[in-house]
């Protein structure tokens, strides 16, 4: 870990335990806009840490970046952190300008598509993006769309789309976005580095991927908690065989989903693995289902309480697991990566999937099938 990044996981946890309380997460879900805890987060560097020094960033790597957004959602943070990262990420490859304030991407659904066309000296963006994280509440939405033959990333302004209200279990905003803008050339650029809006799809699932892991560590602290303070029968429920089996099966998909989110974040740069990015977020997908009911059923009926803070993390773990392609669509592109290969190259994709050097090239063939 690069002291920066210690820095910076550091004033991240402090400013989420001041700032983001149980019942600021549950005015979230009312539709009350975070402020305060996007104002101290902003103040303290945090959102802007994936952003060059140049621009008054941190300029660390995506990776160690998404790990704040991870931190974020061990604590049901209710702002789009990791998207905004995400978001300017993608506009520093492009050479376009940064943004100020909370920005989303788009699209996060691998079947729609965006298109651009030339009308003069400006740029005309039209297309529907569907369940857009955190749209209603993002000063701008950075976008991969097709024009000219190939991809553009764009930076485009509210006014540049209408907003359709959403929300998934967790009730966190999943907006669906119309777009039609007109686009001046300083918030346009050719794709970088043959980045497509498939590979926004990708990033968004490693992004899922290391939240969802973190929200199960929340979930295995809050349920070994409980068991051990839980008394039936005049003794700790943890003392139970049936309830131990539960804690360690909790216990191993979380350690599963946690070495998953690793991976993950070995394979975004320098070039993006879809291989590992759709294995990795199937993984941790399913843990997030095994470990959410387990919880449950360790808890009763005391976890579905508002009063109890283990459904803010199982709405979450169940929300993720769906969001940027979930496991059904991602075990299908696995699938077809592996078949096109052919079974001679079976073992070799396998053992070599652990390996982000390794398995960069050639990455993207399996999610355009």
């Amino acid at each position: 870990m690069s002291e920066l990044r210690a820095m910076l996981l550091d004033a991240n946890e402090r400013l989420l335990k001041d700032y983001c309380r149980k019942e600021v997460v549950l005015a979230s879900e009312g539709g009350v806009w975070a402020q305060a805890l996007w104002g101290a987060l902003e103040a303290a560097g945090i959102t802007a840490a994936v952003a060059s020094e140049r621009t008054g960033g941190s300029g660390i790597e995506l990776s160690e970046a998404l790990r704040l957004a991870g931190s974020a959602a061990a604590f049901s943070a209710p702002i789009p952190l990791g998207e905004n990262y995400l978001a300017t990420w993608i506009l520093g490859r492009a050479g376009l300008p940064t943004h100020q304030g909370p920005a989303s991407i788009a699209p996060s659904n691998a079947r729609d598509v965006l298109s651009l066309k030339r009308q003069g000296a400006q740029w005309r963006l039209t297309g529907l993006a569907r369940r857009v994280p955190w749209a209603r509440h993002a000063d701008a939405v950075v976008v991969v769309a097709s024009g000219d033959g190939r991809d553009h990333v764009a930076l485009v302004p509210p006014s540049g789309y209408s907003v359709k209200q959403g929300s998934n279990i967790a009730r966190e905003a999943r907006d669906t976005l119309t777009f039609d803008a007109m686009l001046a050339d300083d918030v346009v650029a050719p794709s970088p580095d043959g980045l497509q809006r498939l590979d926004v799809h990708a990033l968004g699932a490693a992004l899922r991927t290391v939240q969802l892991a973190a929200a199960l560590r929340r979930t295995l602290e809050l349920t070994v908690r409980y068991a051990q303070d839980r008394e039936q029968f005049g003794r700790s429920i943890s003392k139970f065989q049936a309830i131990q089996h539960h804690l360690a099966v909790l216990a191993s998909q979380t350690a599963v989903a946690n070495a998953a989110a690793d991976i993950a974040l070995e394979s975004l740069e320098p070039a993006i693995g879809h291989f590992n990015l759709g294995a990795t977020k199937v993984r941790a997908g399913e843990a997030a289902s095994v470990g959410a009911a387990l919880a449950h059923q360790v808890h009763g009926a005391i976890g579905f309480t508002l009063e109890y803070e283990l459904n803010l993390h199982t709405r979450r773990l169940w929300s993720w697991r769906d969001e940027f392609g979930n496991e059904a669509e991602w075990s299908s592109r696995v699938g077809h990566r592996i078949a096109a290969a052919g079974s001679g190259a079976l073992w070799a994709t396998i053992t070599s999937a652990g390996n982000a050097s390794s398995s960069a090239t050639g990455t993207r063939e399996e999610v355009r099938a």
